[in-house]
């Protein structure tokens, strides 16, 4: 499948990626096997940035539904995502890739703030950005926040690494004859509301013309074959 070619990429990673096949939680060996895909990428020549999902740890919508008071459940999310993100940059770091952690809420003693700028110059600098706490208010979803920074980076592509190997007609786990798009416009996603991702986040690439690229992150080297153009992918885009 052609696509255009993308130097810098925001990297949307849930965390239900990082727990591999466990339950809950982080599993060293899976966040240390995306660090190595992350590498790999970092060493073709790709800036990348990083958007870390908590839903291995915290869901905030799902403890809402359960009796939770939305807002603290939703500040309760965002900080199950700095745990992953500071997961991610010990097993970054331990591979040899140099790192920032940038938390939309303020923890001075864990890591910086997020300033927009300060974190450009870190990208131009060959690091990899690692975001933290969503956008820092309640009521967004951290796919948003991963639009929000694709679009204040500059990004030529948010790429987003889940569990199947792009987007469907229908859910491929329940429906064997679902179809999957090599390439689909964001009208259609939004019409159709086929679950790429919430549709705040769907509306801000569009109208940022911020390409979403949905691939299967956990199959060993598929990072690499997509950013190539060679992996099995689906791509969201204006022209579709």
């Amino acid at each position: 499948m052609s696509r255009p070619p993308f130097k810098r990429i925001l990297l949307k990673l849930s965390g239900e990626a990082l727990m591999g096949n466990a339950g809950f939680g982080i599993d060293p060996a899976e966040t240390a096997r995306i660090a190595g895909e992350i590498k790999l990428a970092q060493a073709a020549g790709f800036e990348l940035c990083l958007v870390t999902g908590g839903g291995n740890i915290f869901r905030g919508l799902a403890a809402a539904a359960k009796g939770f008071d939305r807002a603290n459940a939703d500040y309760m999310g965002m900080l199950a995502t700095v745990m992953n993100a500071l997961a991610m940059q010990n097993a970054l770091e331990q591979a040899g890739v140099d790192t920032r952690v940038q938390s939309a809420i303020p923890m001075a003693s864990v890591c910086e703030p997020y300033i927009r700028r300060r974190a450009e110059r870190h990208l131009e600098k060959g690091r990899v950005v690692i975001f933290a706490a969503g956008t820092g208010n309640p009521y967004f979803t951290t796919d948003t926040a991963a639009a929000l920074r694709a679009a204040e980076m500059k990004c030529n592509a948010l790429f987003k690494g889940t569990s199947v190997d792009g987007v469907y007609d229908a859910d491929p786990k329940k429906v064997e004859t679902a179809k999957r798009y090599d390439r689909v416009g964001f009208s259609k996603v939004l019409a159709d509301d086929l679950k790429v991702m919430d549709a705040s986040a769907v509306s801000l690439c569009r109208d940022n013309d911020i390409p979403i690229v949905v691939f299967n992150i956990r199959e060993q080297g598929n990072l690499a074959r997509v950013l190539a153009g060679e992996g099995v992918s689906t791509i969201v885009t204006n022209e579709a």
